[in-house]
């Protein structure tokens, strides 16, 4: 029997984020879990011909980061379309049209990507030199045959609630069968009209969850299964790139997002520990009473749920009713889902709702849900059930009053919050919304951090890198004016380190097994390009992985 080490990294710094954060030369790993922290030249001794030695060369290394609301599924399906990326011009844009039109089949579909520059899209069409969005006449100049279609952006990757825009050309309107007379489904979309009253082949909607192309242009059709597959495994690449080793999904997947895990995992490519949780479409199965349905769930998606160290689904994403009409008309597509990859009509009214969460208690189902709206119904669920030490989770927090806080913390909920949101891309509009006198409201970090709160850091997949999340809550500066929202809710590098790993395990009940470089711990590292412990406040935005290590296998190295 073999009793030397499968992988041993030594001569570095090991920031193990254990219980005292003690700092450590080496580590080893056998059979996927650590099995020895410090004491590099024993460790090397104990080595043998097969065990892959790491010579660290004193750079940090870390837990490998937990990213607590990843979409992860999404980043891959970025290039299932080409990009319009650095397009300054309608004309740059069409000269892109035409080499797709050149490239493609007559006939054949042209989609691509939204206008302006990934990943959030801002200040379009601003950006383009006519500062105005191309027509259907506009591309019908290079494509008078073929359909096309410019897809909006998924609004939120940039949170300005400026309207989400998508164009087609004449062909791709006659197709979907749209004219003069063509009505929008609901107030949130304009049909933009010219001067005689014919569609420009220009959308427009004011919400953040794209509807046009789920509806009026339903043809154009969308991602499909191998798509997944294949942008998944692209993600992991991308997400590894930056130390991330393990995601949680909290705002719940469908069951198509759920089988492109499943075959990749199946085919031993899922490199990235993933918690799924089940996002589901109450509109199938209306009649059946909430508390029976979910005694059948409780099966597989109670307690740990179903699955292992690398892929499990467990848990129940609820949320009180929101924009009913447009998400029944989003829910329409089912069982596509679009660049949401969860269900839109997952939504309940306040009463099915508590009824759904009672029921969850009492069948040992976590909820995990999001916003601070949702908390006055998890206290009314609590008074009939109580769920104080069943750690449910309460996602995208981020305006809380001193009350809020005492409140979440005596439910024992776990906590995730997208700091892209509400400290960098907005937190100068929270603060003229709240007021400076309320200005610690704003995603008070310290705050709960001294109540001992749970709270995960995330990216909400823009960007992906947790580091930017963790620079967030470090220096907490504001993307347009640059000023630092409400200093005093300032973390330190370690604390931030805490949120994006041991913090990020309670999510997925998984703290004993994950999160900290410890003796019986799985095995996932990452081996950083800085120390994030004492690199420039700046700089800490832009670190990444020289090597990421999950279970002692080598998943992403970057190239020399």
């Amino acid at each position: 029997m073999r009793l030397a080490p499968d992988l041993v990294a030594h001569n570095g710094k090991i920031v193990t984020v254990d219980a005292s954060f003690r700092i450590a030369d080496a580590l080893a790993i056998k059979d996927g879990r650590f099995i020895a922290v410090g004491g590099g030249p024993a460790l090397l001794d104990a080595a043998d011909a097969q065990t892959t030695i790491i010579d660290l060369k004193g750079r940090t290394v870390t837990p490998g980061l937990i990213d607590g609301h990843a979409h992860l599924d999404r980043e891959g399906l970025r290039e299932v379309y080409p990009s319009l990326a650095g397009a300054k011009s309608i004309e740059d844009i069409l000269q892109r049209i035409e080499q797709l039109v050149g490239r493609s089949k007559p006939g054949a579909w042209i989609v691509t990507m939204p206008i302006g520059e990934p990943p959030s899209y801002w200040n379009v069409p601003s950006s383009l030199a006519e500062k105005r969005w191309p027509t259907r006449h506009d591309l019908d100049k290079v494509s008078p045959n073929n359909p096309v279609f410019i897809r909006p952006v998924w609004g939120f990757w940039r949170h300005d609630f400026s309207p989400l825009v998508s164009i087609a050309n004449t062909r791709a309107l006659e197709i979907a069968d749209i004219d003069r007379d063509t009505e929008a489904p609901v107030p949130s979309i304009t049909i933009e009209k010219d001067s005689v009253g014919d569609p420009t082949g220009v959308f427009a909607e004011k919400t953040l969850q794209p509807i046009v192309e789920l509806t009026l242009m339903r043809c154009v059709g969308g991602f499909t299964h191998n798509d997944r597959v294949a942008g998944l495994r692209r993600s992991q690449e991308v997400y590894h790139a930056t130390g991330t080793t393990s995601v949680y999904e909290g705002h719940g997947v469908a069951p198509e997002v759920l089988s492109a895990y499943q075959q990749l995992h199946a085919a031993d490519q899922l490199t990235m520990r993933s918690d799924l949780v089940f996002s589901p479409s109450w509109s199938l199965a209306p009649d059946v009473p909430i508390p029976a349905l979910l005694a059948t769930w409780a099966s597989w998606i109670a307690g740990r749920g179903l699955g292992d160290d690398m892929l499990r689904m467990a848990g129940l994403f609820c949320e009180v009713t929101a924009n009913a009409s447009e998400n029944r008309l989003r829910a329409t597509a089912h069982p596509y889902t679009g660049w949401a990859g969860f269900h839109y009509d997952q939504q309940l009214p306040p009463n099915r709702l508590i009824e759904a969460m009672v029921a969850c208690a009492r069948n040992d189902i976590r909820v995990v849900t999001l916003t601070m709206e949702m908390l006055p119904h998890i206290e009314a669920a609590n008074k009939i059930e109580p769920i104080r030490d069943k750690h449910w989770v309460l996602s995208h927090i981020g305006i809380m009053n001193d009350e809020q806080i005492a409140r979440v913390r005596d439910l024992g909920l776990v906590t995730s919050t997208n700091s892209n949101r509400y400290i960098y891309r907005s937190g100068s509009g929270f603060l003229k919304q709240v007021g400076e006198a309320r200005a610690q409201e704003i995603l008070p970090m310290a705050k709960l951090r001294d109540a001992g709160i749970k709270v995960s850091l995330a990216t909400d997949n823009v960007p992906t890198s947790l580091f930017h999340p963790l620079w967030q809550v470090v220096a907490r500066r504001d993307r347009d004016t640059g000023s630092v929202i409400a200093p005093e809710q300032c973390v330190s590098p370690a604390d931030a380190l805490r949120n994006a790993t041991i913090d990020g395990a309670y999510l997925s009940l998984s703290e004993n097994d994950k999160g900290s470089i410890e003796v019986g711990k799985l095995g996932d590292f990452a081996v950083l390009s800085a120390d994030p412990l004492t690199c420039p406040e700046d700089a800490l935005k832009d670190v990444s992985a020289d090597m990421t290590v999950v279970g002692g296998r080598l998943v992403y190295e970057k190239s020399s």
